[in-house]
């Protein structure tokens, strides 16, 4: 139960921090001011979603006892939350090629962390 306590915690606070980003390219003038606004007013929600993703790490190695699945399974979550935002704030429709370079991405993280 506690590994989808986790899944679901790196789920929330990776969303959010994708989601103030994408929001921000979006909707948020560039200029320097407006941005700065912008990330103070959202300074609770990043730390929450830090919080969120620090323990979300935590629980997924309390529970399998291997940080190297651990941080494979944050960056997976974090690349699928990438797409799925692309999709909600920008429209854009991921293909094969997409899902292939995330199978790529995601292997070769989990690879480079293999002792």
């Amino acid at each position: 139960m506690l590994l989808v306590y986790a899944v679901a915690l790196l789920l929330g606070g990776l969303f959010a921090i994708n989601a103030i980003f994408a929001y921000q390219s979006k909707h948020i003038d560039p200029a320097f001011w407006t941005t700065v606004w912008y990330q103070f007013k959202l300074l609770p929600v990043m730390f929450a979603a830090n919080i969120m993703i620090g323990y979300g790490v935590k629980f997924t190695y309390k529970v399998l006892n291997n940080l190297t699945f651990a941080l494979s399974l944050s960056k997976g979550i974090e690349i699928f939350v990438c797409v799925a935002i692309g999709f909600l704030f920008l429209k854009e429709v991921p293909t094969w090629k997409t899902l292939l370079g995330l199978v790529i991405v995601v292997g070769g993280f989990w690879i480079s962390k293999l002792k």
